[in-house]
């Protein structure tokens, strides 16, 4: 089995940056790719960002410009820097990694428990 590790959500002021970091771990063959959601209340999960084993990188126009995603393959741990955080940022932010648990495996996804930002105006 995997298992996602999240830390970094918490409080923060409009216009602040938080730091949240999501660690796989378990039986990994290999990660093809690993990124964030966020589900406000009352509205649907939505993609934040996501990062490829190439290196691609997608993020929600919403955050575009104001976020970071990066990915440390050897510790299969992924990071998204927030900054100039806004109201509207405020969510339960979920790490997502779709992987292979070993050569034979089919890719399969996996989710975080979530973490909670809050961002006071």
């Amino acid at each position: 089995q995997v298992q996602l590790g999240e830390s970094g959500g918490g409080l923060v002021q409009a216009g602040g940056s938080l730091r949240l970091s999501c660690a796989a771990s378990g039986s990994i063959f290999s990660i093809n790719h690993s990124g964030w959601y966020r589900q406000a209340p009352g509205k649907q999960r939505e993609l934040v960002a996501v990062i490829w084993n190439s290196g691609r990188i997608q993020y929600a126009d919403s955050v575009k410009g104001r976020s970071t995603i990066s990915r440390d393959n050897a510790k299969n741990t992924v990071v998204l820097q927030m900054d100039s955080l806004k109201p509207e940022d405020t969510a339960v932010y979920y790490c997502y990694v779709v992987a292979r648990r070993d050569y034979s495996d089919s890719l399969k996804g996996y989710w975080g428990q979530g973490t909670q930002v809050t961002v006071s105006s």
